[in-house]
């Protein structure tokens, strides 16, 4: 045992008391086989890459559906999809573990035909524990008909997103989509109908948005009268077709300045017409129906992920799935799980990460931090958070470190502040 006597905080030297585990036996409560199973809430996220477009700004995985072989091609995605989910609840043993949301991204996954959908959603069935769960489809406005939109209530999806970006018919074209604000009221009202709680994504920034079209965007989304708005800005990425347009046409996107113009007339108006945030970039009509699967995973739940490019977690590892798809076909073809790289989390990073992606969620719980990691965070990162409040981003309380008004305008940077802090202790 060790000796726990201090006198003047100092232990007297002795040899004895050899120390054979920590913490000592007497702490340690009754406890069964089952105690030890990572029984956690289960978040699924499914990829499909099909699209009718190369959005402009677009940097995920996709795979744009050509010729006569679209429906042969999406069945044979459709099928090895099937099996991953199949190997990787057995794999995992994930079959007895709640899952507490299904999202199901892309790329466009209202492209895929109703029995397309119909296998997916039925061999998630066989192979997890799904019985009441957030169930989101990412759909593209041009391609939610009403047929689709009766399909997807009677697979009980009961959140329908939807990426309309901008209501302004320049903008969207010069984006390379094929929608128009006509379509996307159209196919809001669409899946409105069905029941489903229902988000629609706008994206400030993009090539020649101006104060007027943005101002009119936003509007539009408020008309509408949705039960969520997700407000995206524009970020560049070197594999985007505005990235090669800047570099080779001489493209220019809105400044950072403009952004902040953008980003704060979103928040005026979302806060008067009553949409509340739960993070600095969703708001919900009257703080009603919060999404349940990005808080789950920004607050460090499992998310096991599905699918060509599909990136995850599960417990202390962070993986991603082969973005080829012919890679991804021969792997499960044979039998072996597609998994292409990792992370295995130490303790510093899944501190820093539950901060990080923490304060996405407007407040960060300073007490479940401590209970979980045995530090309080305010002495940590007692230098960064005296600047943050200095300069109006966070505010503080007993229990929870929160956004301001300024904290939600400038998105990540207060987290990412904590983060860098913690990063070089």
């Amino acid at each position: 045992m060790i000796n726990t006597r201090k006198d003047n905080d100092y232990w007297d030297p002795a040899r004895k008391g050899f120390i054979t585990n920590y913490p000592n036996f007497p702490h340690w409560k009754k406890m069964t086989a089952a105690d030890m199973q990572n029984g956690g809430p289960l978040n699924l996220y499914l990829h499909s890459p099909f699209c009718i477009q190369r959005c402009s700004y677009c940097y995920y995985k996709t795979i744009n559906l050509r010729g006569n072989d679209k429906k042969s091609q999406m069945d044979s995605y459709v099928q090895t999809l099937c099996r991953e989910i199949e190997l990787a609840s057995d794999y995992y043993g994930l079959k007895d573990r709640q899952v507490i949301s299904v999202y199901f991204g892309g790329g466009t996954p209202s492209l895929l035909a109703e029995d397309q959908l119909e296998k997916v959603v039925d061999t998630l069935h066989r192979h997890f524990k799904i019985e009441n769960p957030e169930f989101t489809v990412e759909a593209e406005p041009v391609t939610l008909t009403k047929s689709k939109a009766a399909a997807l209530k009677q697979f009980n999806v009961n959140r329908i997103s939807m990426g309309i970006q901008s209501f302004d018919d320049t903008i969207i074209k010069d984006s390379h989509r094929l929608d128009s604000e006509k379509a996307a009221l159209k196919a809001v009202d669409i899946a409105k109908e069905t029941g489903a709680v229902v988000n629609i994504d706008l994206m400030s920034g993009l090539a020649k948005e101006t104060q007027e079209t943005w101002a009119h965007s936003v509007k539009r989304a408020i008309e509408t009268e949705v039960d969520s708005i997700t407000v995206y800005k524009t970020e560049l990425y070197a594999n985007t077709p505005y990235y090669k347009s800047i570099r080779k046409d001489g493209l220019e996107l809105p400044s950072d300045d403009q952004e902040i113009s953008f980003m704060q007339h979103a928040l005026d108006q979302l806060t008067e017409a009553d949409y509340v945030p739960w993070s600095f970039y969703t708001f919900t009509k009257g703080g009603n129906h919060v999404h349940v699967h990005s808080p789950s995973i920004f607050q460090g739940d499992d998310c096991y992920a599905l699918g060509v490019s599909a990136f995850g977690r599960l417990g202390d590892f962070l993986f991603q799935n082969t973005n080829m798809e012919s890679r991804y076909q021969e792997l499960l073809g044979h039998g072996q799980l597609p998994i292409h790289r990792g992370y295995a989390l130490t303790s510093q990073d899944k501190m820093i990460r539950d901060v990080v992606l923490g304060m996405k969620l407007i407040s960060l719980n300073l007490r479940d931090f401590e209970d979980k990691y045995g530090f309080r965070l305010e002495s940590l990162c007692a230098s960064p958070i005296e600047q943050l409040q200095a300069d109006n981003f966070i505010s503080m309380s007993e229990d929870s470190i929160a956004l301001t008004s300024k904290g939600i305008l400038y998105g990540d940077y207060a987290g990412k502040s904590l983060a860098r802090h913690l990063m070089h202790m």
